[in-house]
């Protein structure tokens, strides 16, 4: 099982790249949240365990870019005990999280649950389909053919990176709805007005999607 381990403090990556290799697990590390997107990306790790409070981008941050593209499982480390960080990353898509101090023994009880819970990560991180591509990873879309850059905002993006976390399945609107904006929207109109912007901007012709699908009265379908 391969580890990336995100923390700024040398000596606790230093102490827990030592204490995972006794166990047979294959570790790299990175020092700061651009250095964690970057090594995820390269080495399509098994599992991430990251720290929240790390230079560059935060570990929330980080998070968010990583979950843009993969389902690999997520354990945070944190000094944070605030209950509302531990929410907030949870929601992000954290899978565990750990309050340090901890001990080693409960760290790898930790990964060895998470182990049994997801297989490894396969996922790419950049997504291809009719004139587009969509790095997921790096949050850009561009044009296959003159690299042109499409423009989207925050909102759409959450919209696009879920429903091509799922290719091919159906991913129902209270998903969504739940995803974006939180368990306490309801309200449809707000996906049909953000699919809509998405299909003008991604679809060659948006009043005949085949990339971007409407199961009525369900939710969406992305096909390549």
């Amino acid at each position: 099982m391969r580890i990336l381990l995100a923390d700024d403090d040398v000596q606790i990556l230093r102490a827990l790249k030592i204490t995972l290799a006794v166990y047979g697990y294959e570790v790299a590390v990175a020092q700061d949240g651009e250095a964690a997107v970057r090594r995820a990306v390269d080495s399509h790790p098994d599992l991430l365990v990251l720290d929240l409070g790390m230079p560059g981008l935060s570990g929330m941050e980080v998070i968010e870019a990583v979950r843009g593209w993969s389902t690999m499982p997520i354990l945070v480390i944190s000094g944070r005990s605030d209950s509302a960080e531990k929410v907030r990353a949870l929601d992000l898509g954290a899978d565990d999280y750990v309050t340090k101090p901890f001990s080693a023994e409960e760290l790898l009880a930790r990964i060895r649950a998470l182990k049994r819970r997801t297989g490894p990560a396969q996922e790419s991180p950049a997504v291809s389909f009719g004139n587009v591509r969509v790095d997921l990873a790096a949050r850009r879309v561009s044009r296959i053919g003159d690299g042109g850059v499409v423009r989207l905002t925050p909102t759409e993006w959450h919209l696009l990176a879920a429903l091509l976390r799922q290719p091919g399945r159906l991913v129902t609107q209270a998903q969504l709805l739940t995803e974006i904006w939180g368990p306490k929207t309801t309200d449809a109109g707000y996906l049909r007005l953000y699919m809509a912007q998405l299909r003008r901007k991604l679809e060659p012709d948006p009043a005949h999607p085949v990339h971007f699908l409407t199961e009525h009265g369900m939710g969406y379908r992305f096909q390549h």
